[in-house]
């Protein structure tokens, strides 16, 4: 807990000083100076009059303002510079030549703060102001050493040649000590940034594997209760429809219960799995498609990829939100499959019969050749998963479909009874009759199709 709390503590020091630090060391700096200086000022007020005052104010200015504009500091301190050389500036003098060193200062918060230019150019520049700093103080034509260092009546290059050591290592010492300083804060800081991020990336992950593990969960559920709807509300339906065709010398009310348990079972049973299916990630229902989106579906895929040619016979009758969902999903998944087996441009025969005791879906696609033998056709003749996928969609409300090559075409024949026609049509046996005898008689979808059901039913052709 203290190291924590001391890593707090540390953090927030270094906020406060990354904002007021360089104007706190500026004012301290000029202030300590007026005091050191104040008995060589004159007599009061001697600060205006004194040869550092300007030296000392573009320097401090220099470093208040180095970690909101570096530029402007490095200005002026090169200002200083020119201006001394140029004789506008007075030039240091043994008891304020060390003013200097507040440009290091300055250039230490800028390899703090400063982006990878602006430590760059300051590090280049103050490489450049100390060789200038050393020729201010050491030629006879500015400080002639400060008072310093002697032979300056030889000239220049004696005293550069004799004394430039003794400038250049402490001032190039303590501006790398600055600099140092300045980039150890600066690493600390992005490093600490680091840290915060890989933390951060860690608890994302965290939550992520969480996420993951309840949607699992969420769709292992979701799996089990449609399996567990799907049984329970079948058996019922059948044992309802069971008992009524054994039981018809029942009272009429009996029946009648027996035909209302057995159609709500039915319609339980597709409404469940709308419901289940139509679940997203966040647990809310997408709105389910309904039988009026079959013919934007129908444009969009003949818009480039197919051509489809719609057709309707009888008039139409409602269908439960379960059967309209059976319905969409299944001309979906015919049309994917016409598609994906024979390519763009596929004629494909969509027809609804509402004739019958039910919907009745004739839907035939062109079967692509195929050259006998040809081995990047092989395997291709497998029975996929969306055959078995329509078909349960239409056993679960109530109808029956059955799918399979005829000649040059790939035809599905689907029934989805009208709800009042549930307890009509009987079991599954009877649904697979019917069902039979529409495939029979798919190429005329718009024929009459009832004497052909009559005759299905009655010759008992079942293709399971």
């Amino acid at each position: 807990m203290r190291a924590v709390a001391s890593v707090a503590g540390m953090e927030n020091l270094l906020k406060v000083l990354r904002i007021w630090g360089a104007p706190a060391a500026a004012a301290i700096f000029m202030v300590l100076w007026c005091v050191a200086e104040a008995g060589r000022m004159g007599p009061w007020p001697g600060f205006p009059t004194w040869n550092g005052t300007i030296p000392l104010v573009l320097v401090s200015a220099a470093i208040a303002v180095s970690v909101w504009k570096p530029y402007v500091s490095l200005g002026l301190v090169a200002a200083l510079l020119g201006g001394q050389l140029m004789y506008v500036i007075p030039v240091m003098e043994p008891n304020h030549w060390a003013i200097y060193i507040g440009s290091f200062i300055a250039l230490g918060f800028i390899q703090w703060t400063g982006n990878r230019r602006a430590r760059l150019s300051s590090g280049v520049a103050n490489a450049l102001f100390i060789p200038v700093m050393m020729v201010l103080m050491l030629s006879r034509r500015y400080g002639a050493g400060v008072g310093w260092f002697d032979y300056p009546y030889l000239g220049d290059s004696v005293m550069f040649e004799t004394h430039g050591w003794q400038f250049l290592a402490p001032f190039l010492l303590i501006a790398a000590s600055c600099a140092a300083a300045g980039l150890v804060l600066s690493l600390y800081e992005e490093k600490r940034g680091l840290f915060q991020d890989r933390n951060q990336a860690r608890a994302t992950l965290q939550q992520t594997e969480v996420d993951l593990i309840i949607e699992q969960e969420r769709t292992r559920i979701s799996r089990d209760l449609h399996d567990v709807l799907a049984h329970s509300l079948a058996v019922i339906a059948a044992q309802a429809d069971g008992a009524r065709y054994l039981s018809e010398q029942q009272p009429k009310p009996v029946l009648t219960a027996l035909e209302n348990i057995s159609r709500s079972a039915r319609s339980a049973l597709v409404d469940a799995q709308r419901v289940i299916e139509g679940v997203d990630d966040g647990g809310m229902t997408a709105p389910a498609p309904r039988l009026s989106d079959v013919l934007p579906l129908l444009e969009r895929m003949q818009q480039g990829s197919l051509r489809i040619t719609h057709s309707e016979s009888g008039n139409p009758l409602d269908l439960t939100t379960g059967a309209q969902v059976a319905v969409f999903r299944i001309v979906q998944e015919c049309l994917t499959n016409a598609l994906k087996h024979g390519g763009a441009g596929t004629a494909v025969r969509v027809h609804f019969d509402w004739s019958g005791p039910g919907l009745t879906l004739h839907i035939s696609s062109d079967v692509q050749t195929v050259v006998a033998g040809d081995p990047a056709e092989k395997g291709t003749a497998h029975p996929g998963r969306g055959i078995a996928g329509m078909r349960e969609r239409a056993h679960l409300a109530g109808g029956w479909l059955t799918a399979g090559p005829d000649g040059q075409q790939f035809r599905v024949t689907v029934l989805i009874p009208y709800e009042a026609n549930l307890s009509q049509l009987g079991d599954m046996a009877q649904i697979a009759e019917i069902a039979t005898a529409h495939a029979a008689v798919g190429s005329d979808p718009a024929g009459d199709s009832m004497p052909a059901l009559a005759a299905g039913a009655q010759a008992g052709d079942v293709r399971g």
